[in-house]
């Protein structure tokens, strides 16, 4: 089947392919000689066994000289074709599609870097409300009274914020945070850099722009907020305080620049074709 393909798109071959193509094809009447004066060999059935045993002998080298036809998508390019399917559209969606998933897995990872946070600083609240318990009233000869007093609001709130910890805890939100955190910034610094890869293969050029900074800016905090990891993880807390407030940053950048990837999906559609 990959030889009879072959055959029907040889006559728009580019020159290079013309020039091989040729080599390939065997024209009727060097059969005729070759097979000699026999009286059958002018039979059409002998004619048609002859041709498909030399196309089964070139299958090989046409699969070869049509696969450069099936990966030529001029149709669905926005350019020239000179890097192939990479032009088309289904490369050019891969861009918003995946930074989409990214924008929401930001928010996930905010989310559980809250979480991880909330049980330090429930610690440290239990920690002030204990120094506000009044001890227990005892007897003169030491001994407690008879019937516990009941527990003061301070207590309750003790209590309280105890088995939410607890619950905290459970959810291993420093683990999680953590490995959110990793996967953001590897699938985001390659996403981001494959975005402007691809611009420049559909167009040969890259257009500064707001969305153009804003992913460069956006990559660079990921970069940073990271950076602050090993600090974070010594109880340095400057340095959470930065990473939040760059990973604050991150945020409101992405959500600034959603319109602008918007406006580039909607060319993306408008100059380029499947696949």
């Amino acid at each position: 089947m990959a030889a009879t393909l072959s055959l029907l798109k040889l006559p728009i071959l580019p020159p290079k392919f013309q020039q091989f193509s040729t080599k390939l094809c065997i024209p009727n009447n060097k059969i005729k000689l070759e097979k000699g004066p026999s009286n059958d060999s002018y039979n059409p059935q002998n004619l048609i066994s002859e041709t498909l045993q030399h196309l089964k002998s070139a299958s090989l080298p046409l699969t070869a000289l049509a696969l450069p036809l099936f990966l030529d998508t001029e149709d669905a390019l926005a350019v020239d074709g000179q890097f192939g399917i990479l032009e088309g559209r289904s490369f050019a969606l891969i861009h918003p599609i995946v930074m989409s998933g990214l924008f929401l897995y930001t928010l996930y990872a905010g989310y559980l870097g809250w979480q991880w946070r909330r049980v330090r600083t429930v610690q440290d609240e239990i920690n002030e409300l204990k120094k506000q318990v009044k001890p227990v009233a005892v007897t003169p000869d030491g001994t407690p009274p008879a019937e516990p007093p009941k527990p003061s609001p301070v207590e309750v709130k003790i209590r309280q914020l105890t088995e939410e910890r607890k619950e905290l805890i459970k959810g291993s939100y420093r683990d999680k945070h953590f490995n959110a955190g990793s996967i953001l910034l590897g699938f985001g610094v390659l996403e981001a850099i494959y975005g402007g890869v691809n611009t420049w293969f559909r167009t040969g050029k890259l257009f500064p722009g707001p969305h153009l900074f804003a992913g460069a800016a956006i990559t660079v905090l990921w970069a940073a907020a990271a950076a602050l990891v090993p600090s974070m993880q010594k109880g340095n807390e400057t340095a959470r305080s930065l990473h939040i407030a760059l990973n604050a940053l991150n945020v409101i950048l992405f959500i600034w620049q959603i319109p602008t990837g918007i406006d580039i999906v909607f060319k993306v559609f408008e100059f380029t074709k499947w696949p």
